[in-house]
């Protein structure tokens, strides 16, 4: 058997070995031209073929006989290609070193898992673009997979932005803040922090530790006496002159020591600087020295195990169970650990850990920088490439190896430990919830367990700032990134009407759920030769519709939503169930209304009345935290955000010339104008939106 039949092919990046070459005539190409637009992505130039099938080359063909047409004007090039199918969706992104011998590996069905020939059978049409190197295609598949989330390649499931810690560099007394997002604001980054939490919890400490301001610029520039962080010594009161420019400046210098990895110089110093002040019989000095000292301390004690030899390092450790993935991360940053985080990325089970790992790491620093070194608990697939691809994209040189003695391979280890007992708690969390799903079917009629749940409820303080509020659950528990809030809108509904604001919820919800994927099914499934289940997905593998809805209500609620499903035709296509609260809004006593069926309780101990009061605490949860959000925004709203033509800059032009709003309503046009930025027009439309008679 030649080594190309050896070869097992994967899912991820779906490269041959490089000693596997096919023997393919060199043909030539159709015209390279600049593409009119290419994805955001790395900053790398790419070159895109502009070409399509002519009319009817491809007509009605799918799978191995469509691309078997591509393959002639394909470049012995290296590119990216989309397989998409007869809908457009794009079932996968993949790279190769060569378009042409990749594509007619397809075209010739052989060596395929029977998940990567289910993809070819589905292809209807094919995309590609033509890169200068392999490093490019490299980068510019993992943006694709990103963007685009193809059902058959290894997605992360969790790409929310890490947090950092700022010191700013544009204010004469800079101040510490959590940062999230683009670093557009002029000052020192430290991160990244796996989490907000440990953010917030080190800038605490370093407070206490440098005595730094946390209050924002027009804060500060208000300020005629110290507020309450100073009296609580959490900072040194520069807004009031309590500390001179220049000691303040010598405490953000030994912050930034501290956060760069001198925190052994910085620690020195304030020790230094303590014994002198007690020397000197200033004993209250001395106790400021030893509290900052303390508060160092503590930073430190809460960041784990913190390398001797490692000034800056990502480690990563790739454990697979039961068909799942763990992939734990750990930061180290100026000889401290920053924290960890653990990813479950979306693979299939039949791809080996090198191939994952090496699909998750070329998303992962998508769009943010590596560190210097990457430690890895065992290779990843296209190890160097990868590495290249990453210096070419951070801009610097990055090293990734699999320790295999000393400190290093002891990080790699104590990661791998932490990927073992985060899968294992994943797996049994898992298996719980499907006997939950499994058991509320039983309960409830239904004729398998659910995939998708949405439950929904109100909330309001005597009708004002009214939010609709939507969570979802799942197989694998709360689905986050589908939750939805409703800003109740409708004029016709009189304040505190609960069942009008749940028709307006539903109305929104379902129209537009139809509009969007109406002809998906509930529920809707698909299986390959293998029995295993893709689900027909809205969002990057989870299904949009969904198969129940939980309403938090009796029976009014539910004739309400009833009325509302079947005016768009779908009351058969969802399960409605309410849920009235018990007498005295008792826990436990909870009434259950089905269509078809007598209204019900369930036992006290029974785990499905546990799992729905769960859903149910969830939704009262994210409805209250959104009513309160929305309430506190009204509370702070100012009258000159009404008028049309009024931005922030022209907002605080006349705020500082008049003080508050209320004078600017009194103000006369002469007197508006005389503000930098009003102009006669803008000043008559703000004196007439205050004067409408």
């Amino acid at each position: 058997m030649s080594p190309a039949q050896k070869h097992k092919r994967n899912g991820a990046a779906d490269d041959l070995p490089p000693d596997v070459e096919l023997d393919i005539e060199d043909e030539a190409a159709e015209e390279i031209v600049e593409p009119e637009s290419i994805p955001a992505g790395p900053d790398v130039a790419f070159t895109a073929i502009d070409w399509t099938p002519h009319a009817g080359d491809a007509d009605g063909m799918v799978g191995a006989e469509v691309i078997q047409t591509f393959v002639k004007r394909l470049p012995n090039q290296p590119g990216v290609y989309r397989m998409m199918n007869a809908a457009g969706d794009v079932l996968y992104v993949g790279k190769a070193r060569s378009l042409k011998k990749r594509v007619t590996n397809y075209a010739q069905g052989r060596f395929h898992t029977a998940r990567i020939g289910r993809m070819v059978r589905e292809t209807a049409t094919m995309e590609f673009v033509v890169t200068r190197t392999e490093i490019e295609a490299l980068l510019l598949e993992a943006n694709l997979i990103k963007r685009l989330r193809p059902r058959f390649n290894v997605l992360m499931r969790d790409d929310k932005s890490f947090p950092y810690i700022l010191l700013t560099g544009d204010h004469v007394s800079p101040g510490i803040y959590k940062h999230r997002g683009a670093r557009s604001r002029k000052g020192d980054y430290f991160g990244p922090f796996a989490s907000a939490g440990a953010v917030g919890r080190t800038i605490n400490s370093l407070q206490r530790a440098f005595l730094l301001r946390s209050c924002t610029d027009s804060f500060y520039e208000n300020r005629t006496r110290p507020c309450l962080l100073y009296q609580i010594k959490r900072c040194a009161g520069p807004c009031t002159g309590e500390i001179s420019h220049q000691g303040y400046a010598e405490l953000v210098a030994e912050a930034k020591d501290f956060l760069s990895g001198r925190s052994q110089k910085v620690k020195t110093e304030i020790s230094a600087a303590m014994q002198q002040a007690a020397e000197e019989l200033d004993f209250e000095r001395a106790a400021i020295y030893r509290d900052r000292l303390a508060a160092l301390s503590h930073v430190q004690a809460h960041q784990g195990i913190n390398p001797q030899t490692i000034e800056e390092a990502d480690v990563f450790a790739i454990h697979q169970e039961g068909g799942q993935t763990c992939i734990q991360v750990f930061f180290f940053r100026t000889g401290q650990n920053w924290g960890n985080r653990a990813y479950f990325p979306k693979a299939d089970p039949a791809l080996e850990p090198a191939e994952v790992l090496g699909s998750f790491l070329a998303q992962f620093y998508d769009d943010k920088l590596p560190a210097r070194t990457l430690l890895l608990s065992q290779a990843a697939q296209e190890q160097e490439l990868l590495a290249e691809a990453l210096s070419t994209h951070a801009g610097r040189k990055i090293t990734i190896s699999v320790p295999q003695r000393g400190e290093k391979k002891d990080l790699t280890d104590h990661a791998l430990q932490n990927a073992r007992e985060a899968l294992g708690r994943r797996l049994a969390e898992t298996s719980t919830q499907a006997r939950l799903l499994k058991g509320f079917a039983e309960t409830f009629g239904l004729e398998k367990p659910p995939v998708r749940i949405e439950v929904y409820d109100n909330s309001h303080i005597m009708g004002t700032n009214a939010v609709g509020a939507m969570i979802v659950a799942g197989p694998e528990g709360f689905v986050k990134n589908q939750y939805r809030k409703f800003n109740i809108r409708s004029t016709e509904i009189t304040p505190g009407d609960d069942f009008g604001m749940m028709r307006e919820v539903m109305q929104r919800r379902f129209s537009r759920l139809l509009k969007e994927h109406g002809d998906e099914q509930p529920g809707a499934t698909a299986e390959d030769e293998t029995g295993e289940e893709d689900m027909v997905t809205g969002n990057g593998g989870f299904p949009a519709w969904p198969d129940v809805i939980l309403i938090d209500g009796g029976q009014g609620q539910m004739t309400a939503v009833r009325k509302i499903l079947a005016d768009l035709g779908i009351e058969d296509r969802v399960v409605a169930i309410g849920i009235a609260k018990g007498q005295d809004r008792d826990a436990g006593r909870e009434r259950f209304f089905v269509r078809g069926r007598d209204s019900f309780m369930l036992p006290v101990r029974d785990p499905v009345l546990y799992f729905v009061q769960r859903l149910r605490d969830e939704v009262h949860r994210f409805a209250i935290g959104s009513h309160r959000a929305r309430r506190k925004k009204e509370m702070v709203k100012s009258p000159l955000d009404e008028i049309a033509g009024i931005g922030p800059g022209r907002k605080r032009a006349l705020l500082l010339a008049f003080g508050t709003a209320k004078a600017v309503s009194r103000a006369a046009v002469e007197d508006l104008v005389k503000v930098d930025g009003i102009s006669e027009h803008v000043a008559k439309l703000v004196y007439n939106h205050f004067h409408e008679s």
